[in-house]
C-alpha cells in the first residue's frame, strides 16, 4: 500500500522525477511523509475508538422496548395537539415556562402581558393536557 501511495503521489505531482537532481531521494522523502501521515491518522483513530468506547461504557445498559417509544410518541402527540387549540401566546407561555424554564415573570415579560395572565395561561394549558392524558 505504501508503495502505491508513493507512487500515486509521485505521479500526481507537478513535479517530474526526470527533472528532479535526486530522484531517489525524492521518493525517499515522499515514502516517509506517507509512513508518518499513517501513523498520525491511525493514533487518531485509535485515540477516537478509545474515546468512543469510553462514552459508549458511561451510557446505561437498559433501552427502552419500542412499545415504550412509541406510547411516548403517541403521548407527545397527544399533547401537542392539545396545545395546538390553546391562543398563540397561550401556547407560547405554557412551553415557555414548562420546556423552557422560564419564570412567570420572565415570560410575561417576553410576550408583553401580565403575570397573571401568564397564570391564566398556564392554567389552560395545564387543563387541556390533563384533559387528553386522563379523558
Amino acid at each position: 500500500d505504501l508503495a502505491q501511495d508513493t507512487f500515486l503521489r509521485v505521479l500526481t505531482s507537478k513535479t517530474s522525477l526526470v527533472e528532479l537532481a535526486e530522484p531517489r531521494a525524492y521518493l525517499t522523502t515522499t515514502a516517509s511523509r506517507l509512513v508518518l501521515d499513517r501513523a498520525r491518522r491511525e493514533r487518531v483513530e485509535r485515540a477516537y475508538l478509545e474515546a468512543m468506547s469510553l462514552a459508549a461504557a458511561a451510557l446505561p445498559r437498559w433501552a427502552p422496548s419500542p412499545e415504550a417509544v412509541m406510547s411516548a410518541v403517541q403521548a407527545v402527540e397527544q399533547l401537542a395537539a392539545a396545545l395546538s387549540t390553546l391562543a398563540p401566546k397561550g401556547r407560547e407561555a405554557f412551553l415557555l415556562h414548562y420546556l423552557e424554564d422560564e419564570s412567570q415573570p420572565a415570560v410575561a415579560q417576553r410576550l408583553g402581558i401580565s403575570v397573571r395572565m401568564v397564570q391564566k395561561y398556564l392554567a389552560q394549558g395545564l387543563l387541556r393536557c390533563h384533559q387528553v392524558v386522563a379523558p
